[in-house]
């Protein structure tokens, strides 16, 4: 009705308005001088009484005109609005539609219409006209906000009034296809880079180098026109690649298949090598896609190697690859850089704080011992962060024998201590891990979160300290305290070095992730465990550290008993809801069920003395438990993994387990 009075409020409506006006104010005049010309000349009063009679009779008559032309415009302007509303209802270019409670057609307008074909729709059910209509409207009765939704070949915005039983279809297949075009073909750069190019290469001669540089080349070249990829060859060992979403999710679809290719023809001509990949998409800045890029391959080095990471901005990062034990590709040169910058980063801090993962095992503690002697040998006040009431068998009785020592017993400290003890120039080394979540101090952590070092020689994972000062992370290496030992050959030699108890420690380090040598050892683990021998490591205090408790024994055999094949090769044992084991122990029964003849992985579930659920997984290299356990909130190495989980059943944890080795072996 607003609208109604404003379109009446018109200069024709105002000019009639005007008209009355002036024709009461002509009577009143009139009427003023019949009564001033009775009083002056009586002749002249009726005369004027006469104009006035015949004056009156004009008005009226104009009267009468006016409020019938207003009517009729009135009449005429409704008329109008009404047949607007029923053309744009009718002819609009939004599919309208009224049902009934029991979803029959009541009626739709001719834009509707037309995605019902030829069909006949009044007073049919919805389900038999359009099984799938009928389903839309179902699943969005309860809101009235719109919706995106696919309807046959198209994509509309929908809203559906239950209240009133009308659906209102706005085909918007246009823009979706350009929104999908545009998301098709946002850039993504990617850096490929050829893991141990220089290792491979250094004995060859030039024509053989040349010949394998050929053969990568083209793969690669081949590989990036299948998909439609730009690739050029940067360096000896690094390609830049330039590609379209598109083309990246088809390479995804594909697994990234040249890795593999890559790998398994390079290993015919006897000169394996491997590819890692780093790509990064989903941002509009190229500078900030080319650091993202670089920022993912390293991700895929720190992870081992042959495997590819992909991540768009805001989302998390997707692995392909990482089917093969990493080669070990680093040298002794790294082990001087790494142990010269820590000589550096010793003369800014005051003092110096080294602290292992939660429940801390023989190599994170061995470690800390070995960070704690080279702080020592540069004249720097160092401490042990441990946390009593968390430790395994084995390092409590690491512990008794410290305490025989109140020199390395006095520097051991719990981790609120070290937090009241830390300053702004205090130096916190991670060792063992490289993840905040799992430190056995997190809040030491967040206090000197920028003044950070990590040593570790497990596969770098997704989360990770944001800016370290100094990243040492080597997953070709048996453990850390291997690691750390090779750094004394580059310590002042005018201090006293290792004792007994230290190197002892260092060595039962080594011994308890190696399965005493028997598993991920090369070269360099034997000369680091020849080294702590001669700087006096007692081999025999060492077995009696790793000594296996009697109930531990039982307990390990008793979970043993629930073996059972849940997969060709793969072994599983499972542990009781209200029943708790040591991860020590879950992980020894792991180890254990490889030496079965038939077992190529096994994985122990248990509920863990903190209430959660654990799972630890091991493989002989031919499943890449990793995945599995990472896909499950953990991580590890290829042969070596596991995984906490809050808040669901052992039952429930193992349907988890047993869908995601379906779904590794789909991807495989």
């Amino acid at each position: 009705m607003k609208k109604l009075f404003e379109r009446i409020r018109m200069p024709e409506f105002l000019e009639d308005m005007r008209m009355r006006y002036a024709a009461i104010a002509m009577v009143v005049l009139a009427v003023i001088g019949i009564l001033i010309g009775a009083l002056i000349r009586p002749w002249l009063a009726l005369l004027m009484l006469l104009i006035l009679i015949s004056l009156v009779a004009t008005i009226f008559y104009a009267l009468e005109t006016i409020a019938k032309n207003t009517n009729q415009y009135i009449s005429d302007l409704s008329y109008r609005i009404k047949r607007g509303e029923q053309e744009a209802l009718i002819k609009m270019p939004i599919g309208i539609m009224i049902y009934d409670e029991d979803l029959n057609i009541e009626w739709t307008n001719p834009f509707l219409q037309k995605y019902f074909g030829d069909t006949d729709v009044l007073g049919q059910p919805l389900e038999k006209v359009d099984a799938e209509l009928a389903e839309l409207i179902r699943s969005h009765e309860d809101t009235n906000e719109t919706k995106m939704v696919t309807w046959g070949q198209h994509q509309f915005e929908i809203i559906v009034q239950k209240s009133i039983g009308v659906v209102y279809l706005m085909d918007v297949t246009r823009y979706a296809e350009i929104e999908e075009r545009a998301e098709d073909e946002k850039i993504a750069i990617g850096q490929i880079f050829i893991d141990n190019y220089d290792e491979i290469t250094q004995t060859m001669d030039d024509q053989v180098v040349t010949n394998l540089n050929s053969f990568v080349t083209n793969q690669l070249t081949d590989w990036a026109n299948q998909f439609g990829m730009f690739l050029k060859r940067i360096d000896d060992d690094r390609f830049f690649l330039l590609a379209y979403a598109k083309s990246l999710r088809d390479v995804e679809r594909d697994k990234f298949k040249i890795l593999d290719v890559i790998r398994e023809e390079t290993s015919k001509q006897n000169y394996p090598l491997t590819l890692s990949v780093g790509i990064a998409y989903g941002d509009e800045d190229l500078a900030q896609l080319a650091v993202t890029s670089q920022s993912n391959l390293d991700l895929a080095l720190g992870r081992g190697g042959d495997q590819v990471v992909v991540r768009a901005k805001g989302h998390e990062a997707r692995f392909y690859g990482g089917k093969t034990n990493p080669m070990e590709k680093r040298t002794r040169v790294r082990a001087r850089m790494v142990a010269q910058a820590l000589q550096e980063l010793f003369k800014q801090t005051d003092k110096v704080f080294v602290v292992g993962h939660k429940r801390p095992d023989m190599d994170a503690v061995g470690a800390a011992m070995g960070i704690r002697r080279i702080a020592q040998m540069n004249g720097k006040e160092c401490y042990i962060v441990i946390d009593p009431d968390h430790l395994h068998s084995d390092v409590e009785r690491l512990m008794g024998q410290v305490g025989q020592d109140p020199e390395v017993a006095n520097a051991i400290v719990t981790p609120e201590a070290a937090l009241s003890q830390a300053t702004d120039q205090s130096l916190l080394i991670l060792v063992d891990h490289s993840k905040p979540s799992i430190s056995a101090a997190p809040e030491l952590y967040k206090r000197l979160a920028a003044r950070t070092v990590i040593i570790d020689h497990h596969r770098r994972g997704e989360e990770f300290p944001d800016n370290p000062m100094l990243v040492y992370i080597e997953p070709y290496a048996s453990s850390t305290c291997e690691l750390i030992a090779e750094m004394f050959e580059y310590q002042p030699t005018n201090v006293p070095s290792l004792d007994k108890l230290e190197a002892t420690a260092m060595l039962a380090g080594i011994t308890v992730d190696t399965k005493s040598f028997s598993l991920r050892t090369g070269t360099r683990t034997f000369d680091a465990a020849s080294y702590l021998r001669s700087m006096g490591a007692d081999g025999m205090l060492a077995q009696n550290l790793l000594k296996e408790n009697i109930d531990s024994f039982i307990q390990r055999n008793h979970l043993i008993d629930t073996i059972e094949m849940i997969a060709p090769n793969m072994a599983l044992c499972t542990g009781e809801e209200d029943k708790r084991y040591d991860p020590v122990i879950a992980a020894q029964a792991a180890d254990t069920m490889l030496s079965l003849n038939g077992v190529d992985a096994s994985f122990v579930i248990t509920k863990r003395p903190s209430g959660d659920v654990g799972i630890s997984a091991r493989s002989t290299g031919d499943v890449n438990v990793q995945v599995i356990m990472e896909a499950m909130g953990g991580g590890g190495h290829l042969s070596n993994a596991a995984t906490q989980i809050k808040g669901k059943t052992i039952a429930e944890v193992r349907t988890d387990l047993l869908a995601q080795i379906k779904k590794a072996d789909e991807d495989a």
